[in-house]
Parts: C-alpha cells; structure tokens; sequence
C-alpha cells in the first residue's frame, strides 16, 4: 500500500513539469488509498497540455479525489456550461417522475398539442432515446437551417417547447435514431407541464427549480447549479445548465451507481438501467452517450476502457464520464470541461478512453 501512496504522490509532480496550464490550485491530489493513478498520468498532462483548451479536469476514483486541475482564469468559482450534458441531467428528473408514477415510459407522451394526431403515438422512451420521428435539423449548413440555433437564439427563443413540439414526422415514431437538442426541450416542457397547471413563465420556472432542487441538485450535494429558462419558463433542458466542476463530479458519481458521492440513493436502479441500456442507437441509451461501438466517428471510446462506461457530453468538448468498472470500489469518474471545435474532438476522445482506461482493474 506504501507503494502505491508513493506513485499517487507523484502525480501532480508530473503534471504540474513544464507546460501544463497554470491554475489559482494547480493540482489537487489526496492520496487515495488503493489507487493507482500512474498509468493515467500521460494522457491526462496530453489533456492539459495540447488537445484544444482544457478548462478544468477532475478524476474521481470511489468518490476520492485524485486529481483537479484548472486552466488559466478558471477557479472552484467557475460554473462550467454544460451544452448537451444537459440531456442527461434532464432524464434524471423525468426518471425521478416516472419512478413517482406521475409519468409512464411507454405510454403516449402526455404532450396535448399531438393528441388526435399521428405524433400522438410518440411515448415517453421514444423521445428519451432520441426516435420520436419528429423532423429535425440539429447542424445545418449554413448555421441559420439548424432547427437547434433557431430555437436557442433566433425565432423561438420566446417559446422554444411550442416550436418543439410543432414540427412535423418525417418517420414513424420508434423506427429510427436522430439526435435532437429540440426533442430534450420537449422533455423538459413534460416535466413542467407534470409539476404545475400554471401558464405563467414564473410559476412553471419556480416549480421546475424547486423539484429538481428537492429530487435530484439537493440529494447529490449539487450547490452551484444554475437552469436558464425560456421566455415561457421552460428550462432549456437541452443545452443550459451551469455547474462548478466538483459539481459536475457529483453529477457523474450519480452515474456510476445512482448513488450521491456520499453514498446517499438519488436515481432509482432501473431508470438508471434504463439511461445506460443502448437503444436504435448501441452508441446511446436514454439521453446518456455509451462506450459501445455503432458508428464509424464513435462519440465514445468503445475498445478502449470497459464497456460499461458512459458519458454525458457536450458541444464544443463537454465530458463527464463514469465508468463503474475502473478503479476501486464504485467506479471512476472523468470530467473534462473547455473548448474544443467538435471537428477536432477525435484525439481529445480518445486521450479520454486512455484516461479511463489508466484505471483498468487488474
């Protein structure tokens, strides 16, 4: 055990040589008893030092702390957007609601504008595992076609659920996969539509924020998040919440085990089943990215560290992944958070799986 302090000790030595970013706390390292980091030293300085713009990084293996780093400007004060992260953050409530029995998964998705038409066959799984069929352009080209942008910051930001749930079916709901920012904000209107009668922006913002405070920030120890809301208090599920990055870890530590870092119970055992069990998609569960292969640009690192790793992620970089079956005890944790064009995300996932894959059981 000795021996295995001594290597952990050294980590944040061969981190902090040279060029890896400066940092108001440079490196933190707690030496974690039973854990051996060494392997996952050189993909995690390669991180900091030359794949895009790292701003923070955290390494969490049983809920310890090995490492925590941060690039220029950045501090614990810091909250990191999340991008599509939110996704998953988002399944978590719906899950927390559906375990209440206030919504059933494969039952028509209580949305009423669809009733009496055919988009009232979409379920509740079909929107949560990205297959409602809807049409949607999540990256157009020019930017101005992406049903996303226009939605976020353009025509719909005043009321982006209503323009959600207002397009039209180019497939019959469940045949086929196609990732939608759009389909996450349909979610969360569900979710506030579950919690309030109340039209009014104000109330259904208040109400939202006060569920996920008391089922899910609260119990995870999560202090520092911050929804954003559209002009009709709908929480853009989708795309915007902010957290600090040891927040962001207790996000990802909920993934492992459905279990705060504490060890307190938050997600119910099969709804996070549920989250990690591939859909149409092998890559994707229920708005949660899984370490399997099904495409030939996977978004993950299926080969490379367990399979039964899965992430929340990002544009522009954005990772938070738990992986259950690394390290000691529940899992280990990766948060990346920063700045990285998403055409030049390959190596970045990549040196991610070496991360992971440093704390292969043996």
């Amino acid at each position: 055990m000795d021996a295995v302090i001594r290597k952990l000790a050294l980590l944040p030595l061969v981190l902090a040589a040279g060029d890896a970013p400066s940092s108001t706390t440079p490196f933190f390292e707690s030496r974690c008893l039973g854990v051996d980091a060494s392997r996952s030293a050189e993909p995690v300085r390669t991180l900091l030092r030359d794949q895009g713009e790292t701003r923070a990084m955290l390494v969490l293996a049983d809920g310890c702390r090995v490492l925590k780093a941060y690039g220029p400007g950045y501090s614990d004060q810091t909250r990191f957007i999340s991008w599509s992260m939110a996704k998953t953050v988002t399944a978590m409530l719906i899950g927390a609601l559906v375990t209440d029995g206030r919504l059933q998964l494969d039952a028509p998705a209580p949305v009423a504008e669809w009733r009496g038409t055919p988009k009232a066959a979409i379920t509740l799984r079909q929107l949560l595992q990205m297959r409602s069929g809807l049409r949607h352009i999540e990256v157009g080209t020019p930017v101005e076609n992406s049903d996303t942008n226009q939605a976020l910051f353009v025509s719909g930001t005043n009321a982006m659920a209503a323009y959600a749930i207002a397009q039209p079916l180019e497939s019959k709901p469940g045949e086929a996969f196609e990732y939608s920012s759009l389909t996450t904000i349909i979610l969360s209107e569900i979710v506030a539509r579950a919690l309030t009668p109340s039209r009014e922006p104000r109330v259904r913002a208040s109400a939202y924020q006060r569920f996920a405070q008391e089922r899910l920030f609260g119990p995870a120890g999560v202090t520092s998040a911050v929804l954003e809301f559209d002009g009709a208090g709908t929480q853009i599920g989708g795309s915007l919440i902010h957290m600090t990055l040891d927040d962001w870890g207790r996000m990802g530590m909920l993934l492992l085990d459905g279990r705060s870092r504490e060890g307190r119970a938050v997600i119910a055992p099969g709804w996070l089943a549920f989250l990690k069990a591939p859909s149409a998609n092998p890559e994707y569960g229920g708005q949660t990215w899984l370490n399997r292969p099904g495409s030939d640009a996977p978004v993950l690192f299926p080969g490379t560290g367990p399979a039964t790793a899965v992430s929340m992620v990002g544009h522009l970089g954005q990772y938070v992944i738990a992986s259950p079956d690394s390290g000691p005890g529940r899992g280990v944790v990766v948060v990346r958070l920063g700045h990285t064009p998403d055409g030049e995300r390959g190596p970045l996932v990549r040196t991610l799986g070496q991360v992971v894959a440093g704390f292969d059981r043996r």
